[in-house]
């Protein structure tokens, strides 16, 4: 069942977590006139930037977080990252509290076992056989299982991080040690997943509204190291897969319920469609909705948890978007080569205005139309390439 609509009474939205994603969610909430509050463990994030207020908590800090909650008394709470203490969550929706989508389609959906469980074991979707360990020997135990190679995640974390691809018994330490430093919060399980040999991998934006489940185009997308680096929409699939897909992202996001957008990760294979990954808000892989649609994935999103009707989802142009990254540590940066990336023609960059750099950190983002994917992708990686991080080191 879907929720009660909240348009006549949704005033004021707290947003757990707040990064680029979080960012665009704030802007088309206060398109729409809701009052918003930014909330992450560190000050400055970009979300807190375009928030009408803001504040540092320890989200995985249950006391700390169950204050801030009832101290703004928010008409929504908007989860969007992993790290949040999804507890205290379902306290508080239990007194009354909307949690977006749900409470408990949060705690399952930070939790790779849960959703893998869910997915695999209730609803009986195709997943990727898997294993669960708790410590370094039940992680060699589980890869003998599995077989080699393998995938080796955390339970949670987020952006890809602690994911490896564990080719031989030989790699098992490394990946162990990956997943540990990885992680959010203190578990030490990880999940051991057997390698698909798919064809390609992609995103497929569900969404639950008022006027129903709703699908944006197929976003394609490549990763390096759990994490994404391009994605381009739409994704070049069959009829037939495409129904399949639509059937595997509906069966799960029923099951969740709750109104709003999932990012629903799946494998194509040469003959079948598997469910990877489930994520109940906007997926870093839809930032090229920005350029492509009518409605980005965020409008949808607030659309969708306002309790608005969404009656349709075009396709204005194909594109594709190529993430920028970090890679040294420093508060002190600069995002260089803005004027020749500019100059590419059809393309847009996000410079998200993160505090710091870390290793790896996703900083900007390039957007690009063109006729075909293939030529976005083309644009938005000449972009890309000539925008370079600048470290000032003191």
């Amino acid at each position: 069942m879907y929720g009660v609509p909240l348009s006549k009474r949704a005033k004021k939205m707290m947003l757990l977590g707040s990064g680029e994603l979080g960012k665009e969610v704030i802007i088309e909430a206060q398109r729409l006139g809701i009052e918003t509050i930014a909330v992450d463990r560190y000050a400055g994030a970009p979300a807190m930037q375009v928030a009408h207020r803001s504040h540092v908590v320890d989200m995985l800090d249950r006391e700390q977080l169950r204050s801030i909650i009832k101290q703004e008394n928010p008409d929504l709470i908007v989860p969007e990252v992993e790290a949040i203490q999804t507890q205290v969550l379902l306290e508080l929706e239990g007194e009354g509290h909307v949690v977006v989508p749900t409470a408990l389609a949060t705690k399952l959906t930070m939790d790779r076992e849960g959703i893998r469980r869910l997915a695999s074991e209730k609803l009986g979707l195709p997943t990727a056989g898997y294993e669960f360990a708790n410590s370094y020997e039940e992680l060699q135990e589980a890869v003998r299982k599995i077989g080699t190679p393998c995938v080796i995640k955390p339970l949670m974390s987020s952006s890809g991080k602690g994911q490896s691809l564990c080719r031989s018994e030989m790699d098992i330490e490394s990946s162990w040690n990956i997943a540990l430093e990885g992680g959010r919060g203190k578990s030490t399980r990880v999940i051991v997943e057997e390698f698909v040999q798919f064809e390609s991998e992609i995103t497929l934006l569900t969404v639950r509204s008022v006027s129903g489940t709703s699908y944006c185009p197929p976003i394609g997308h490549v990763q390096k190291d759990g994490d994404y680096i391009q994605s381009w929409q739409p994704h070049q699939m069959s009829e037939e897969k495409i129904a399949q897909a639509q059937e595997i992202a509906k069966n799960i996001t029923d099951e969740l319920g709750g109104y709003g957008l999932f990012g629903v990760e799946l494998f194509l294979t040469k003959d079948k469609v598997y469910f990877s990954e489930v994520s109940p808000r906007p997926h870093d892989t839809g930032l090229v909705t920005l350029a492509t649609q009518n409605l980005s994935e965020f409008a949808l999103h607030v659309r969708a948890i306002l309790g608005f009707p969404i009656p349709t989802i075009e396709l204005h142009s194909p594109g594709a978007s190529h993430a920028i990254k970090a890679w040294e540590e420093s508060a002190n940066y600069l995002v260089a080569g803005l004027e020749e990336a500019l100059a590419v023609t059809n393309t847009q960059v996000r410079v998200f205005g993160k505090p710091e750099t870390k290793v790896g950190r996703r900083m900007a983002v390039t957007l690009s139309t063109a006729s075909t994917s293939e030529s976005a992708l083309e644009l938005a990686g000449e972009a890309a390439a000539k925008i370079k991080i600048v470290y000032h080191h003191e």
